[in-house]
């Protein structure tokens, strides 16, 4: 298991995981040879999951979305997959981010995504994202992260509500705004 003094350099950011179901996964930083890898994943997703994560039917990453692999840099930005090994190579089986965001607040801020392929929604994979990043995060500083979320996914929900932060949240329009403050730890339920 890497120390988190590796998430001072991201392509040494690496842990040894176990879903729910037993399954090991590796932990890492994205690095700019996953390219063909995210795309790979992105093609096996079903159409809803695409939606629930982009708000949107794609049929494809953009090069805006694939130009995000070069910019995981755990300051402004920290990219994460979820590894299984497939002979000599690897296959993603998800991924969790964040981005530094501009807050009117002065709060520093960053939105936090996920995207897990189906066969392993259920497993615990987005809350180790989510622990992973809140690490990351609090060691470069952010104080909150953000994320916006259809109303009609609970399970994401579920998993900022079980994440151990302290948050807040607002629907509007069909579009639960999450808010979490990583300075502090959730209140006793």
């Amino acid at each position: 298991m890497a120390a988190m003094d590796d998430a001072r350099t991201p392509i040494h950011f690496a842990r040894n995981e176990t879903l729910r179901n037993g399954t090991p996964v590796r932990v890492r930083a994205i690095r700019p040879d996953d390219r063909q890898r995210i795309i790979t994943a992105f093609h096996k997703l079903e159409a809803e999951t695409i939606y629930t994560r982009f708000f949107t039917a794609k049929r494809a990453l953009s090069e805006t979305d694939l130009g995000r692999i070069d910019a995981n840099d755990f300051v402004r930005a920290a990219i994460l997959v979820a590894t299984l090994p497939d002979g000599d190579d690897e296959i993603i089986i998800g991924g969790g981010a964040y981005t530094v965001i501009p807050s009117s607040d002065d709060v520093p801020s960053a939105e936090v995504s996920f995207t897990i392929e189906e066969d392993y929604h259920g497993q615990g994979l987005a809350g180790i994202f989510m622990r992973l990043l809140t690490e990351i995060g609090r060691e470069r500083g952010i104080q909150r992260f953000e994320a916006e979320v259809l109303a009609g996914n609970p399970a994401m929900l579920a998993v900022f509500q079980h994440s151990g932060l302290p948050l807040s949240k607002h629907t509007e329009d069909g579009v639960v705004h999450v808010e979490m403050d990583l300075r502090l730890p959730a209140p006793p339920v």
